[in-house]
Parts: structure tokens; sequence; C-alpha cells
């Protein structure tokens, strides 16, 4: 006999959609827990430029997967899908529901389709790549596995260099391992839903609340975890806000010129998430707050 999956409902969409509140209201509405799906929520002591729930907001919901690491401890697509697949597992088996929230498409893709089983990363060989400009990367990776370079942006240098990589250590294309796993989808009955924003709109929000993290003392919460003797080169602490504070902290920009990128880079992130979560062709996009009646009762439709 198979095995029934559990009902998950995703909620996804860039940075400034307003992701959180609509999970948050949703959560109430039928009695579900959150499941945070944001690479840096999960690390203690990052909480403003993270834009982490509030302590309020904590206490109305059950939330998961936040502050669960140190800004200096490694955690992976394969950690997340591990714990991820607990949380929600104990949340079914009380008899609540889940909403899993967050922008982080690769950890979204890792817990609902399962990770591709290629090599480990070799610090040595990416090494090797730091100096090659993107062009050359591209060419490359066109000679050596074509599928998976026209996938990819010649500027895409995180996973040009992780193809060729693998390609490099197995002699093999990482788009073989990918058709070997196929990314049968199949782990759970799955909801996916994302937040449509104009572009013009989704900025300006982004804008307002990197000022918002600013006034609520951004900068402090930096300066502290560099007292408390974490590096600025920590993956934590390089990114979006954390690594321009870290450069005004030091005296290499002013605080304009910190806030200037952090606006700049997290609007760019917002259109990187735009376009992954627009190559997906199973999620239900939505306007919000606008449709939240229309957007519950599908939900609950879902989930009855």
């Amino acid at each position: 006999m198979t095995q029934k999956k559990i009902k998950l409902l995703v909620v996804g969409g860039p940075t400034g959609s307003g992701k959180s509140d609509l999970a948050l209201r949703l959560a109430e509405e039928i009695d579900a827990e959150i499941v945070n799906a944001d690479s840096m929520q999960i690390y203690r002591g990052l909480d403003i430029g993270t834009a982490k729930p509030s302590p309020e907001e904590l206490a109305r919901v059950p939330h998961h997967l936040i502050d669960i690491v140190s800004p200096d401890q490694a955690f992976t697509a394969s950690d997340f899908r591990r714990e991820a697949s607990a949380a929600i597992e104990d949340i079914d088996r009380r008899g609540k529901k889940a909403i899993v929230v967050g922008g982080t498409g690769l950890y979204l893709r890792a817990l609902l389709e399962g990770l591709v089983d290629s090599p480990t990363g070799d610090p040595e060989l990416r090494r090797q790549f730091e100096e090659v400009p993107g062009e050359e990367l591209f060419r490359r990776l066109a000679e050596a596995d074509p599928e998976t370079a026209s996938r990819l942006h010649p500027n895409d240098r995180v996973r040009l260099v992780r193809a060729l990589e693998v390609y490099m250590q197995t002699g093999r294309p990482i788009s073989a391992f990918r058709a070997e796993h196929g990314f049968s989808g199949d782990y759970y009955d799955t909801l996916k839903m994302a937040i449509k924003v104009e572009r013009p709109e989704l900025y300006r929000r982004i804008d307002a609340r990197v000022d918002k993290m600013l006034e609520a003392g951004l900068v402090d919460e930096v300066r502290s975890l560099l007292a408390r003797g974490y590096s600025r080169d920590l993956k934590s602490l390089r990114s979006i806000g954390y690594k321009e504070t870290a450069a005004c902290l030091a005296g290499e920009v002013s605080l304009d010129e910190a806030v200037t990128l952090i606006k700049r880079d997290s609007r760019r992130y917002a259109k990187r998430q735009m376009t992954w979560f627009g190559r997906e062709n199973d999620i239900y996009w939505l306007e919000y707050p606008a449709g939240f009646a229309s957007i519950l009762g599908h939900v609950i439709e879902f989930f009855g």
C-alpha cells in the first residue's frame, strides 16, 4: 500500500513581496505551522538584516528552522532538506498543517524534488577558476555540457563553476546526473503559491524595507556580530545587508554608499528570484493582500 503524501503549502516569491505576512495570516486561519525556507534566517543573531519574524509574529504562529545555527556554521541545501523534512513530518504527526515560506529557490527545490547525487565541491578546482572571466567559463561549459550551458547566463559564475567542477571531477556533465535523478517531485502533495508584484512597486518596497532596517539598528547588529569575533568573510556575513554594512564599519564606504549598495543588491536579488520562480510551471501566482479571501478559499479547498 502506497503511503499517503503529506499535503504541503509553499509560499514563495521575491524578497519584499509579502510572503511572510501572507503565510502568517493563512497559518492562523487554517491552524498551520510555518517552516522557514530563507537561507539567512536560519542564522542566530542575523535578525534585522534578514527581516526575520518579530517576537510578536513568532508568538502568533509556531515557526521552524529559524535561529538554528550560529553564523560560523556551514549549512547546505542538503542540511535544509533534512531539517525541513523532519519538521514537516512532526507537524503532520501532530495533526497540524505545514506552510513552507521563503525565497531561497535552491532550498525549495531540494525539499520538494531532492538533490542531484553529484560530487561535493573541490576548493582547489574552484581556485583555478577564480581569475577566469565569465565568458570563458561559459565557453568551456558550452563545449563540455551544452545542455547545462543553454540554461545558464555567462554572468552566473557560481553555477558555471559548479558545472565545470563536476565535469572535471567525473568526466560527466552535471546534466547527466540531473537526468538520472529525474527531479520527480513526488515527496509531498504540494500547492505552490507566489505573490505577483509589479517590478516598480517591488523595488519601492525593497527600498523602504532597507530604510526600516537601518532605523531598526542594522549597523549596531553588524557591529555586535563582528565584536563577538565573527569574521566578515563568513558566508552568513557576506549576505546582502551584512557585507555592505561591514564594509562601512571598516571605513571602506560611507553609510550612504552602503545603503545605496544594499538597495541595489536587494533589487538585483529580487530580480533573480523572480526569474527563478518564473521558470516554475506549477506555481499559482496571486495578488496580495487584495486577493486574500480567494487565496484562503483555495488553500482551504487544497487541504480539505
